[in-house]
């Protein structure tokens, strides 16, 4: 269900115990060949396939479209919150949800520069609401052992405006990708302990604009994109997120110590 099409007295008479999903996502650039509305496109296909695989048992509240994109402003079109007023909107929304007497919450988030504030604000939040459920999950997390087995381009091959988010965006809206402009990413490597993408995590953090990551924009190999393949990532990441909205609905006999 989603949320802004629902009546109030509708939402009054839900049970506060159905997972409400906030997705995070982000507005900025991805290469020569995709549109800077990619992270919230994918963000609103991932939540329109579970609404069709979940119906009555999840809410999804509208998308938080704009994100912590600051490292991507050396290219056009790139619009971002700072760290403090992402926070913020996140968690006036979140504080909303939990007024109307809903406790169960996952931000799902589409774009890999919100992830650190994302932990914060989960902290955040779940301090201030010692009785909800507040989850954060990254949709390349949170499905990473599936997609190991669909990714065909290995250490570096994904990472942005990738294998994976071409892929998808194949599926999502081809008619917007600019294929004869695809292209392999520069990638830049600083020192090893910092390498890393979607799913093979870097040993250290290491702050760097895009630009320096990658001159042409692009991290990774979107050469190997295809529907097909874009297709098997929206399987495997539903698969995921359908299992932790219906693990959230066994939270409720959690034990709190206050």
């Amino acid at each position: 269900m989603f949320w802004d099409q629902l009546s109030s007295k509708q939402i009054q008479a839900l049970d506060k115990n159905i997972p409400v999903l906030l997705n995070i996502a982000a507005v900025e650039q991805h290469g020569a060949h995709l549109p800077v509305a990619t992270d919230r496109m994918i963000g609103e296909y991932f939540s329109g396939l579970l609404n069709k695989e979940l119906e009555d048992k999840v809410l999804i509240l509208p998308i938080a479209a704009i994100g912590c994109s600051d490292h991507h402003m050396g290219f056009s079109g790139t619009l971002s919150l700072s760290h403090n007023t992402f926070a913020a909107l996140v968690k006036d929304i979140i504080q909303s949800v939990l007024h109307h007497g809903f406790y169960n919450i996952i931000l799902l988030n589409s774009h890999g520069g919100n992830q650190g504030i994302m932990q914060v604000i989960v902290e955040q939040l779940g301090f201030a609401n010692p009785n909800a459920h507040i989850v954060g999950a990254t949709w390349w997390t949170i499905a990473k052992e599936e997609l190991l087995k669909i990714t065909e381009t290995g250490f570096g091959g994904t990472g942005h405006a990738c294998e994976f988010e071409t892929s998808l965006m194949k599926v999502i809206a081809p008619q917007l990708i600019h294929d004869d402009l695809i292209q392999m990413g520069a990638n830049v490597s600083a020192f090893p302990q910092s390498d890393g993408d979607m799913l093979f995590g870097s040993k250290v953090s290491f702050y760097r604009t895009m630009k320096e990551m990658t001159p042409n924009g692009v991290f990774g190999n979107p050469v190997q994109s295809s529907a097909e393949k874009g297709i098997l990532i929206g399987k495997a990441v539903i698969k995921a997120l359908k299992q932790l909205v219906l693990d959230m609905y066994h939270l409720s006999d959690r034990q709190y110590i206050k």
